[in-house]
């Protein structure tokens, strides 16, 4: 009888010692309120109108229950935002930022920075936004070579602008420069929305700007070529620069996704980790993404990680060479 209470007492202390670990687990409410993520450009550019879009259904049950509410906080290409979420960012997950690559790991190897492939945890990719090169439809600028033409004879008289310092469009603008041995004058914008009006009024001579963002503008502009490796179908007829043979190739495409700031409880970044590329994949984000001439391209966390590892290592060297030019 007695072995048998005993047995019975030890049981139950084992479950009452089990109890506490179970109420600690900190992804167990997750999310308890409403998530912010933060969007490091202006709003109405392609990163703030599709990080609305992928947060469309987050309040249903089967993704997060709650509201993805967006936080613009652009300036200096995207720095300004990604050192905010690093330096004040909730470590509770209900902080998150819309990372933007190349960008800011290029701007993390140039300069002095808060934040780096080491200090985000990503979630998920929604998508791939190749930069293209565009004049505004009024331009006598018709071709790529009609553009290096006049470069050549102007050192630094052709103005090319984009949406700030070391992001992709940037990145883009000095493998052209490189390619076709030429000096531009690169002009950073505050966005992509910012930078696509100032091609339309002639502030600048050309841009390299977002695929999606100029999409929208494109019965306004010529578009020349496309950075990247292969043609795309929402703009079929464009060539890519490599195609012209100027070799520019897909390091400047924009991968934009969510991550959250190192410091997270592992049991919750897992969490919303696998949350988040399902919830981009809901037919209604995808069909909305669509209609907006947003390309998609929905990656798990790990593929992402491993993105980041190969990007981090191609740019270094690269950034090194072209800023000697």
């Amino acid at each position: 009888m007695m072995k048998r209470l005993f047995a019975t007492l030890s049981c139950a202390a084992l479950l009452l010692a089990g109890a506490p670990a179970r109420a600690q687990d900190p992804a167990a409410a997750y999310p308890s309120g409403p998530i912010s993520l933060v969007v490091c450009y202006t709003p109405g550019g392609a990163t703030d109108l599709q990080a609305r879009l992928s947060a469309l259904v987050a309040q249903d049950k089967k993704y997060f229950g709650q509201p993805i509410v967006i936080l613009n906080k652009p300036g200096a290409g995207g720095m300004t935002g990604w050192n905010w979420t690093m330096e004040r960012g909730s470590r509770d997950g209900l902080t998150m930022t819309a990372y933007n690559m190349p960008h800011f790991i290029a701007q993390s190897i140039v300069s002095k920075t808060k934040f780096s492939v080491d200090t985000f945890e990503p979630l998920g990719n929604w998508g791939a936004d190749p930069a293209v090169l565009i004049v505004p439809k009024d331009s006598k600028i018709k071709s790529v070579d009609d553009l290096v033409k006049y470069a050549r004879e102007n050192p630094k008289k052709v103005t090319i602008n984009g949406a700030g310092l070391y992001v992709g469009h940037h990145i883009a603008t000095l493998q052209l420069q490189k390619a076709a041995d030429i000096k531009l004058s690169y002009i950073p914008e505050k966005g992509g929305t910012e930078a696509v009006q100032n091609v339309l009024s002639g502030k600048v001579m050309a841009g390299f700007n977002n695929l999606a963002d100029v999409y929208r503008s494109r019965d306004r502009l010529t578009v020349l070529a496309i950075a990247d490796v292969k043609r795309h179908e929402y703009l079929p007829d464009v060539p890519t620069l490599l195609e012209l043979g100027y070799n520019v190739d897909d390091t400047s495409v924009n991968f934009r996704g969510y991550a959250l700031p190192k410091g997270v409880d592992q049991a919750i970044v897992d969490k919303a980790a696998g949350i988040v590329p399902v919830m981009f994949n809901d037919p209604e984000v995808v069909r909305r993404m669509k209609e907006s001439g947003s390309p998609m391209l929905v990656l798990s966390r790990e593929q992402v990680q491993e993105m980041f590892r190969q990007k981090q290592a191609t740019l270094k060297p690269l950034l090194e060479e072209l800023r000697k030019n």
